[in-house]
């Protein structure tokens, strides 16, 4: 029994991390709207966090933390130029926020379902698909504020605005379409999946 428990995870684990990688190189993954990148591989991350559970999604979003690294060698504007700052940081910009996403992810839902009284436990995926993007860009520009902060190019972006003016302006739009995007495609195939999952 354990380990049919065990196969069924890893090729469940298996097609997440295998629609990352699609996503992270091609169009998929990224709409690139001049220096601004919307992204959306932090879904298959909220799948698999609700379905899966939190260290799944630690594991999901270290993968596409390391896809994000892997943008930064030409693919990613913004990203070539933190790593010709600082190549360590630059990965710790890409890596870490992920994985505390896809946890932080798991660990949510499993809070919300659990005291979730609503029909179908409907709103435990509403929150956690709209919560997961939200804390991805938050955790990103954190560390990008930390590290980067005190960077020429950062202070330049930062054209005299405070903090909680440059986060407004740096994520903007694309911070929306991210959770909006996150929020209703990632909250309806999770539940789906989790409902199957789980028959």
């Amino acid at each position: 029994m354990l380990e049919k428990k065990s196969t069924k995870w890893l090729v469940r684990m298996g097609v997440l991390i295998a629609i990352i990688v699609l996503m992270s190189f091609t169009p998929i993954g990224y709409l690139k709207v001049g220096a601004i990148e919307i992204t959306f591989i932090m879904i298959p991350v909220i799948i698999g966090a609700i379905t899966l559970g939190a260290k799944s999604g630690a594991i999901l979003g270290a993968v596409f933390g390391i896809t994000s690294f892997i943008q930064c060698f030409g693919a990613s504007p913004f990203g070539a130029m933190l790593l010709s700052i600082n190549w360590f940081f630059t990965l710790l910009t890409c890596l870490i926020p992920r994985i505390l996403m896809g946890w932080l992810t798991g660990v949510i839902f499993s809070a919300l379902y659990k005291k979730d009284k609503t029909k179908g436990n409907a709103l435990s995926f509403i929150v956690t698909s709209l919560v997961a993007p939200l804390m991805n860009t938050f955790f990103f520009m954190l560390f990008i504020i930390v590290l980067f902060g005190s960077s020429e190019y950062i202070t330049e972006l930062q054209a005299g605005r405070n903090i909680f003016e440059f986060v407004v302006w740096f994520v903007g739009l694309n911070g929306v379409i991210e959770a909006a995007v996150s929020f209703l495609v990632g909250g309806t195939i999770s539940k789906a999946v989790y409902k199957f999952a789980n028959k």
